[in-house]
């Protein structure tokens, strides 16, 4: 019986380079261009190709060398190794150099392996409370995330065994359809482009090599965060395909509104409360801040309902670290709802006084 070697014309174990140059002149000469209408030479033209398609990739011909009809133990069917009678424009290997370069190069169709993607991105929201917000903290959170299984390693084989060739592709990763004279490849269906399959397939992760696992990362909350504020932990998300690197994970801000305090940018706006007497006559009151202490500031006298003083240094933490907002005091004029006698003679008399009646400015 005659073997891929006597095909070629070259003997068992000869160097890729003489099987090379024997598949160049071979090809050359029963190429269908040269011979258009022989079907005798595009037979011979196919059991070249598939001959060299097997001979000229150093697994496919350890294969060969092993089971084929050589060793007396089968019968040799191209289709074991990748071929099939049949030969795509990729098969046709080094012929690019004979022929203008009218075809790809390259020694034969190889497993379309599935190409390293990047994994997918995750979100997790964390609530701060003002205070802490202020402050910073350090804190853990769960994160359920696509991990390798723990029992097959992500092989997603049965512990104790392992993927196999796929019988489908024979590992090639892809199949031929034939179009008359040439084949078109596609991804095999059986092992998706992989070249292999699982035959006892994992009882945990049911041959996926995947599994949903809650994980615990310990996040850092910078002092300062608003509300929206999204910190990013590299290579913390979902793992990636065929090799490819994991996503990131993205902890999300929500903190919870002051009762006391409004927030504007690094700023902090608290109402201040001041009497009639004192937003006339001018006084210095003790304004809290945030962090539990106590400052004083003097309101100036004639002040007006709704003005807005600034007390330096006093607000949120910048979050590029260089320094802190105000704290801005919108003075609050309280108007006595009640008079006793004695002040409402008071404040008559100093209406008197002053003569003064703000329509007339404003409407004149």
């Amino acid at each position: 019986m005659a073997t891929l070697y006597d095909t070629l014309g070259v003997k068992k174990g000869a160097p890729a380079d003489e099987i090379k140059k024997a598949y160049r002149k071979l090809a050359a000469t029963y190429h269908p261009d040269k011979n258009p209408g022989d079907a005798a030479a595009e037979e011979k033209f196919k059991e070249v190709q598939s001959a060299y398609d097997v001979l000229s990739d150093a697994e496919k011909r350890k294969q060969y060398d092993r089971y084929g009809d050589a060793g007396g133990r089968r019968g040799f069917d191209p289709r074991d190794f990748g071929g099939g009678g049949n030969f795509t424009i990729n098969d046709l290997g080094d012929l690019g150099d004979l022929f203008g370069g009218f075809f790809n190069r390259g020694g034969g169709t190889r497993a379309r392996r599935p190409q390293p993607e990047r994994g997918a991105d995750l979100e997790v929201v964390v609530n701060v409370s003002f205070e802490d917000s202020l402050r910073g903290l350090e804190t853990k959170i769960p994160v359920e995330v696509t991990t390798a299984c723990r029992e097959c390693g992500g092989t997603g084989a049965e512990p104790g065994t392992s993927p196999v060739i796929c019988p489908e592709c024979h590992g090639r990763g892809v199949v031929s359809e034939s179009q008359g004279l040439f084949a078109l490849s596609q991804p095999c269906p059986r092992c998706r482009g992989n070249g292999t399959v699982v035959e006892k397939p994992c009882r945990n992760c049911k041959g996926t090599g995947r599994e949903r696992r809650t994980r615990r990362y310990t996040v850092k909350i910078p002092a300062g965060v608003k509300d929206g504020t999204r910190i990013r932990l590299k290579g913390k998300g979902e793992i990636g395909d065929a090799g490819g690197p994991a996503g990131d994970l993205f902890v999300v801000t929500r903190v919870e509104p002051s009762k006391r305090f409004e927030r504007r940018g690094a700023d902090l706006v608290i109402d201040v409360p001041v009497t009639y007497s004192e937003a006339a006559l001018g006084a210095t009151v003790e304004v809290p801040t945030p962090y539990g202490e106590r400052v004083s500031l003097k309101v100036p006298p004639g002040t007006q309902d709704g003005r807005q003083l600034r007390i330096r240094g006093h607000g949120a933490p910048r979050l590029n670290g260089s320094g802190k907002g105000d704290l801005i005091a919108r003075l609050r004029v309280a108007v006595p709802k009640k008079l006793t006698k004695k002040e409402r003679e008071a404040l008559e008399e100093l209406q008197k006084v002053s003569g003064e009646n703000p329509r007339e400015r404003l409407f004149s």
